[in-house]
């Protein structure tokens, strides 16, 4: 896994199955995203069984199959679809059309898990909540920074104990690593990715709704601007955004593509959760300048403070859940409301944002 490539960042767990094997088969659709191995994964590590793969590009086909051994090439995603055995498609194809395969999934019976973001528009998002209503089929979405994050985990278990208090601030930063020059042209069309606020952003919100308990927030202001990467104008390199939620909360975080080569990471991705009887801070990807490894939590609350290093000892529990979810038609993975409440507040920030003018690169 190479630590440095935020688009083919694809954690790998320990193995803690869920289901026999042959009791969840799945498959995937749309590879133009790497968090597809992310999702696959964590799938797999839950008791799922890869069975088959389609995308029209033949080169991502071989290198999808030959990073899962034994995942059958289909000729078209009709044969996925039609395939009564397979209960779930996995998607991280260009996500303007997430949503529309989504609608076909479910369609065909199966449950659906997107990557982040599932929707850039809000009617996307609304045919989306009438067709898991039409079919009580899950419509999963893959926020992996808190997800597919060990020291997030940890931070929502320390929360439910009580273990600051109520939650009553956040604050969350979300730096990315561009790599221009390996993306795709789709990469900088906001039509295609749906902006700095709606994609990575996605996180942010959905962390937010998470850690504080809220149903719903307000989006108070949003901005979005191009600071470094004036080769690509409508391509959107730093955003932020300031929420109150239902219950009182509140949030700020910002999101960019301006993490710097040098840092052993592909971004310093952060939290700091205020209770009202302590705080927590998360440094996701590395703990800057001390520890190159992942996964760090530091927590102050009455007893005193605490370092946790948690790397390789939390685990993922949203895979299992989410199977069991969809095997049983329960939430206890995530609600679908709250699933889709975070991607409809992304989504509002994007469309409301102030475009910050004259934000150039300074003359060396």
């Amino acid at each position: 896994m190479n630590r440095k490539d935020g688009m083919n960042y694809a954690p790998k767990g320990k193995v803690n199955k869920v289901v026999e094997s042959g009791r969840f088969p799945f498959a995937a659709i749309g590879l133009d995203h790497g968090h597809i191995n992310g999702m696959c994964n964590g799938l797999i590590e839950a008791g799922a069984d890869l069975v088959a793969v389609y995308d029209p590009d033949p080169q991502k086909v071989q290198a999808f199959c030959e990073a899962f051994p034994g995942v059958r090439a289909a000729d078209s995603e009709q044969d996925i679809l039609l395939d009564p055995a397979i209960q779930l498609v996995a998607c991280a194809s260009i996500p303007a059309k997430r949503g529309e395969m989504g609608v076909k999934v479910l369609e065909h019976g199966k449950h659906y898990f997107v990557d982040k973001p599932a929707f850039t528009k809000l009617d996307q998002l609304e045919k989306a909540r009438e067709k898991t209503k039409e079919t009580g089929l899950k419509w999963g979405i893959y926020y992996s920074e808190r997800l597919h994050v060990e020291s997030a985990v940890f931070a929502g278990q320390l929360i439910e104990e009580g273990a600051i208090g109520r939650v009553v601030q956040v604050i969350g930063t979300g730096p990315h690593r561009a790599s221009a020059e390996s993306r795709p042209e789709w990469f900088f069309d906001p039509e295609s990715y749906g902006g700095i606020l709606c994609d990575i952003g996605s996180h942010q919100i959905e962390q937010f709704l998470h850690y504080t308990g809220a149903k719903d927030a307000k989006v108070l202001h949003s901005k979005v601007a191009n600071y470094h990467y004036k080769q690509y104008p409508q391509f959107e390199d730093f955003g932020d955004a300031t929420l109150v939620a239902d219950n009182g909360a509140t949030f700020y975080f910002r999101v960019d593509w301006l993490t710097p080569d040098g840092l052993g990471t592909w971004g310093d991705g952060r939290a700091i959760l205020l209770g009202t009887e302590g705080y927590i801070e998360i440094r996701k990807y590395l703990d800057v300048g001390r520890d190159s490894s992942s996964d760090h939590l530091y927590l102050v609350n009455q007893e005193g403070e605490k370092h946790f290093a948690l790397s390789g000892k939390v685990g993922y529990p949203f895979f299992g859940q989410f199977i069991l979810d969809c095997l049983n038609g329960t939430e206890k993975a995530m609600t679908q409301e709250h699933a889709f409440k975070a991607a409809e507040l992304c989504i509002i920030a994007q469309e409301q944002a102030i475009k910050v003018e004259g934000a150039k690169t300074p003359a060396n």
